[in-house]
């Protein structure tokens, strides 16, 4: 008898900004592949993450719970992969589960993949050419270009699967992460002038502290082993700035191409199979990243280029093709989501909502009218944005940060007094200047903040506590 429970095919990339993805309509590239799936099922808009950190992003992705929950926190904070995870709930509900590439959440013992009942993982970030592989039964060498192997090896498994059980297969590619290594017969795309974003000069002039220390500007902070190329003599500081740009972006959108045909490739698998219909088929990131916007690079902080993630999903047998949601949803989703669409029990401690009644036609479904974030990792030794937290909503973005060093990732004993943004995202899209002090948004700004600390109650979270000058002596003391 053939179980008719759906399958799940589930690719997750790394900082894959919804801007180079053509169904986003970036205009960067094109990726038929990945449109594909938003064609044939929903592309969210406003798709939102926690914690826009790798590893921290991955934990609530698996388990559906946000940091303070799972314990992953930053990029220093293992996961006890022993706790429930949308895989383990349904690998003991009678699916077959597969997990190949980048974990990033801690190796050996509790930290490797649990409830998979077959995995292979990249050894720590893991490497675009020749990756070592930590699988269960010892390390794997391989030799070959990351994002075709590691697709290789996921339909090899999927292909040993007997027919009528279901399945689960997560395909989590390093790509497109720094330090941008394309596949060999990508090297001569994206030559022509890529488009520089409205706000490449940025100076920051409407924002706070915390946005004139971070170092991720593309031309001052992109490193020798992400340009690969000596920089051309006699540029000025404006032409040395969109030299780079160029090159970051150019092997940036090289190494998306390779990931869009291994989508397809994958996608025509289970059209082989017959399994189309009643397979669910997910495209992510783990979080958003900076295309030059604001002259940056990476993430991290709650700006929109950083928060949003890219999330497309198709399932032919019940979702209605060509949709488009504009409601507030979110990584913490896609676990419930899952267990939702197998029918299988959803863990309590999970604080997210299911999508499939938004996107299957269910009258009144339940929807955000705001949502909470938060960064913890404080002033990291590489980028030095401030742990913060805040608000979203349709039209507003409320941050604080708090900016403490002590107990922090990283941090040392730097502090810094806390400072707020408020940006009206409708009048100012871009978020180049914060309302927070203008007296007209009085009103609006106290109402996010309770909402904001509502959130937090409900959630189970705490607004950070700075310790009095005895408490931080102490703390210095110890160390």
């Amino acid at each position: 008898m053939t179980d008719q429970r759906p399958n799940i095919l589930f690719f997750l990339t790394d900082d894959h900004a919804a801007p180079a993805i053509s169904c986003y309509g970036g205009g960067l590239n094109r990726t038929p592949n990945i449109d594909r799936i938003a064609e044939e099922g929903v592309r969210f808009e406003r798709a939102l993450v926690t914690n826009s950190l790798c590893a921290p992003s991955r934990a609530t992705i698996l388990t559906g719970t946000y940091s303070h929950v799972n314990g992953v926190t930053t990029l220093d904070t293992p996961i006890d992969a022993s706790q429930p995870t949308f895989a383990s709930v349904l690998h003991e509900a009678g699916y077959a589960t597969a997990f190949f590439g980048k974990w990033h959440m801690g190796h050996g013992g509790i930290h490797d993949p649990q409830g998979f009942d077959y995995w292979e993982a990249f050894d720590d970030q893991g490497t675009y050419i020749d990756p070592l592989l930590h699988t269960a039964n010892g390390d794997v060498q391989t030799e070959g270009y990351a994002t075709d192997l590691l697709t290789d090896r996921a339909l090899a498994w999927l292909d040993e699967q007997e027919e009528g059980k279901p399945w689960c297969l997560l395909i989590w590619h390093k790509a497109p992460h720094r330090p941008w290594i394309p596949a060999p017969r990508h090297m001569n795309l994206f030559t022509d002038p890529i488009p520089v974003p409205e706000t490449f000069w940025d100076d920051y002039s409407g924002r706070g502290t915390p946005a004139h220390k971070a170092t991720m500007r593309v031309a001052d902070d992109l490193a020798d082993v992400d340009l690969k190329q000596d920089l051309p003599e006699g540029l000025d500081y404006d032409q040395m700035a969109l030299w780079k740009y160029q090159r970051y972006l150019q092997d940036y959108l090289r190494t998306i191409a390779a990931v869009d045909e291994n989508v397809g490739r994958a996608c025509d698998r289970v059209v082989e199979r017959g399994e189309h219909g009643n397979t669910i088929t997910i495209y992510g990131s783990d979080q958003g990243f900076f295309l030059g916007e604001h002259g940056w690079f990476d993430k991290r902080f709650m700006y929109e280029e950083s928060l949003r993630m890219p999330l497309v999903m198709s399932w032919s047998d019940r979702v209605p093709k060509g949709q488009v949601v504009r409601n507030l949803v979110s990584n913490v989703d896609i676990a419930q989501t899952l267990l939702d669409a197998a029918g299988a029990p959803v863990p309590e401690r999970m604080q997210g909502m299911s999508l499939l009644p938004q996107i299957t036609g269910v009258p009144d479904a339940e929807v955000r009218d705001a949502f909470y974030y938060r960064y913890w990792e404080h002033d990291d030794r590489m980028h030095h944005v401030w742990a913060h937290y805040g608000l979203v909503t349709d039209r507003y973005k409320l941050i604080y940060y708090y900016a403490d060093g002590l107990g922090l990732a990283n941090a040392g004993d730097v502090t810094y007094p806390p400072e707020w943004e408020l940006f009206d995202t409708k009048e100012d899209p871009h978020e180049l200047t914060s309302v927070y002090n203008d007296p007209r948004y009085l009103t609006v700004r106290e109402q996010l903040k309770a909402r904001m600390l509502e959130l937090q109650r409900e959630l189970g979270d705490k607004p950070y506590e700075r310790p009095t000058p005895a408490e931080r002596a102490r703390i210095i003391g110890k160390r």
